[in-house]
């Protein structure tokens, strides 16, 4: 059985989906499957390395005109196309003679795009896209979706619904706890990071609900020493400006884009993770966290409540006053936080293993590789 992952585009912007592709590669390879990844090159994007403006349009011509061809080369000697991510759920359209799978993670820019979601709001171009993007996932032998949310989605939004199956996420990097030692030389690079902080993963999207962050925090760290580190997408101007306004700029950390290695020590030795976001898919940083031994305050939407179940601290996402309760909580009363970092490590331990989500791609690789 001969397996072909289609990766993103190395100008996209999306880490996390790097990330997934190579731990699908990674899996694979060490159960012995023979398995190529191949990627968009960035030919012309060089001239402009962004995810917006030019960049964005050369990437296009990258990612749909020069790329077609290599992906068809490639897809010629596999039995079956992954496509690693639903963002690129058109490259099924040219490979129509192959068995092929999607993995779909969320559904929030096409619902952007039909006026769904206010976070997302989608351009005439960008409608297109997502209309191109819908295309692509009727008509691939497989969707796989992380999550039921994204499935209930799915199956609303999409005209053809009979090739979509719930493949709940795994862990796409082995996080676990750390000694204090190998956390230290990790975080060396880093200013202040001895004492608590409060931590946040992710972007500045809007549905991310980064000014959230730094409302709840500047509530929960009034009379404390705590700190705020924002791993990800350095802040944007206006939530600099926030931070000043709160009173909390000279409490705030900044870790951009930080290496898996540099992640799992922040998640390791933070008082907690703090994730109010209005709209996600699955949630990853969540388990991610969890798998490290750190808590959990998070917002009480659908998804979120689905991956977190009764392992961590949920509130709705107006609660803030009471989302900054729970981490004074947490910091002030040492048994509550020993509790809470048992049920998040038990909720990954029994839900979230890599090996239980590779096992289910695999029997799916086969059961399409012996239909073709």
């Amino acid at each position: 059985m001969k397996v072909l992952l289609v990766g993103n585009y190395e100008f996209d912007g999306s880490t996390s989906m790097k990330v997934w592709a190579d731990a699908l590669l990674r899996e694979l390879l060490s159960r012995g499957i023979e398995v190529q990844l191949i990627s968009p090159k960035p030919v012309l994007g060089r001239m402009k390395q962004s995810a917006d403006g030019l960049g964005k349009w050369l990437g296009y011509l990258d990612r749909f005109v020069i790329f077609p061809r290599a992906l068809r080369a490639a897809a010629a000697h596999a039995d079956v196309v992954h496509v690693c991510d639903h963002g690129s759920a058109m490259y099924v359209l040219m490979v129509k003679d192959k068995r092929t799978i999607i993995t779909c993670h969320d559904l929030l820019a096409v619902r952007g795009a039909l006026g769904e979601v206010p976070d997302c709001p989608a351009s005439f171009f960008g409608k297109l896209l997502q209309l191109w993007i819908r295309r692509g996932l009727e008509r691939a032998t497989r969707v796989a979706c992380v999550s039921q949310y994204t499935l209930n989605d799915a199956r609303r939004i999409l005209t053809e619904t009979g090739n979509l199956r719930m493949m709940l996420n795994g862990l796409n990097y082995p996080f676990q706890p750390l000694d204090a030692g190998e956390m230290d030389r990790r975080l060396a690079a880093l200013p202040g990071m001895k004492g608590p902080y409060v931590l946040h993963v992710g972007s500045n999207l809007a549905r991310k609900n980064r000014e959230g962050v730094l409302r709840i925090f500047a509530q929960a760290a009034a009379g404390t020493d705590l700190r705020m580190v924002f791993a990800g997408a350095a802040l944007s101007k206006e939530l600099a400006a926030l931070a000043r306004e709160l009173q909390v700029h000279d409490r705030v950390i900044e870790a951009p884009t930080p290496g898996v290695e540099v992640l799992e020590a922040l998640y390791n030795r933070a008082l907690v993770l703090l994730f109010p976001s209005r709209y996600e898919g699955f949630g990853w940083p969540t388990i991610e966290a969890q798998a490290c031994g750190c808590p959990v305050v998070a917002s009480d939407i659908a998804p979120l409540a689905e991956v977190l179940g009764q392992s961590a601290a949920l509130r709705p996402l107006e609660d803030e006053a009471g989302m900054a309760d729970e981490i004074r909580r947490l910091a002030a009363d040492r048994q509550y936080r020993e509790k809470m970092r048992q049920s998040g490590l038990e909720n990954v331990r029994s839900r979230f293993q890599t090996s239980r989500m590779m096992d289910e791609y695999v029997a799916l690789y086969r059961e399409l590789a012996c239909a073709s």
